[in-house]
């Protein structure tokens, strides 16, 4: 297994992305620990990985509270003797809030928004960072994973959903240059459209009827909660990793570089492809069956389209 021997750490991981990402580690060899609020969640997503054959350590921990955080690397380093190979920081716990005050401008939106979204989603990243590179970094080597989104580019959702993804964009570079020589690698992790057990609730809710169409059925046909688990297990092995540092590494991207499907044998859409930027566009999207898929937007561009000078 590509994975034997290593202990992870996925946070958020009773349901959604960290779900899929804990199964596809621990398929993959790996000694995974997972962090929720709740344990009856946390024992159903440790009983699935166990029905695949994998060897899982649920820990009810809540990562808006440095307390929690603490026991939990503690925990780790007394019972893996100081072993932590990978870190996902994948907690959030704004997808509610989110849905509940969509369309509402930040004015008269509650302020106390900004803490349900960023406290779990960022704060107790950067935390659970500091805790966990002591680890690697003693060690030498490492992969540290944060989960953002494009959100982090341009408007999305809300003004702190997007503060806070651009944060663990820069929070995820900032940490890599500090960790270079450290021999740990950094990186931020933008999955593409991925329908949650939460986001497919809260689509088919009498809440979504003001979502436009077009952005539902981008999520209804979106990425598994284990594709994101596969690319991390692709970019866990690459012996290039350390070249990757510091960068925004998108699933489709990933998918591209080491040839991976979803689980479900579906190709994963390239959110940077021509020919998904032309679909997008309703005057154009007519167009989009006759361009071809290997024409890619350039990053550059992208980046220029999130530009603020």
């Amino acid at each position: 297994m590509a994975l034997c021997g290593w202990v992870c750490l996925v946070t958020g991981a009773s349901r959604g992305l960290g779900r899929g990402i804990a199964l596809q580690l621990s398929e993959a060899g790996a000694t995974v620990y997972i962090t929720g609020r709740l344990e009856k969640t946390l024992d159903q997503t440790a009983a699935e990985v166990r029905e695949r054959g994998g060897h899982c350590l649920p820990v009810v921990c809540d990562s808006s509270n440095e307390e929690d955080i603490q026991r939990l690397f503690e925990r780790i380093q007394r019972e893996q003797s100081g072993r932590l190979d990978l870190l996902v920081n994948n907690a959030y716990a704004g997808v509610q809030a989110i849905f509940d005050n969509m369309g509402k401008p930040f004015w008269e939106t509650d302020p106390a928004i900004w803490d349900v979204i960023n406290n779990t989603g960022l704060r107790g990243h950067y935390f659970c960072s500091v805790y966990g590179c002591r680890l690697m970094a003693a060690r030498g080597r490492g992969l540290l994973v944060t989960v953002s989104s494009m959100g982090g580019l341009k408007y999305l959702f809300n003004v702190p959903y997007g503060v806070g993804k651009a944060a663990c964009d820069r929070l995820a570079a900032d940490m890599a240059v500090e960790l270079r020589q450290s021999g740990v690698a950094s990186v931020s992790l933008w999955p593409g459209a991925v329908p949650t057990e939460l986001v497919s609730q809260m689509l088919n809710s009498e809440k979504s009827q003001s979502v436009d169409p077009k952005f539902k059925a981008l999520w209804a046909d979106g990425e598994s909660t284990e594709l994101s688990g596969k690319c991390i297990v692709e970019l866990s092995k690459d012996k290039n990793l350390m070249s990757l540092t510091g960068k925004v590494l998108m699933t489709c991207d990933l998918a591209a570089r080491y040839g991976i499907l979803d689980v479900d044998g579906r190709s994963v859409t390239d959110y940077t492809s021509l020919k998904f930027a032309v679909s997008q566009v309703p005057y154009l999207s007519w167009l989009a069956p006759m361009v071809p898929s290997f024409l890619r937007v350039p990053r550059f561009v992208l980046t220029l389209s999130g530009g603020h000078f």
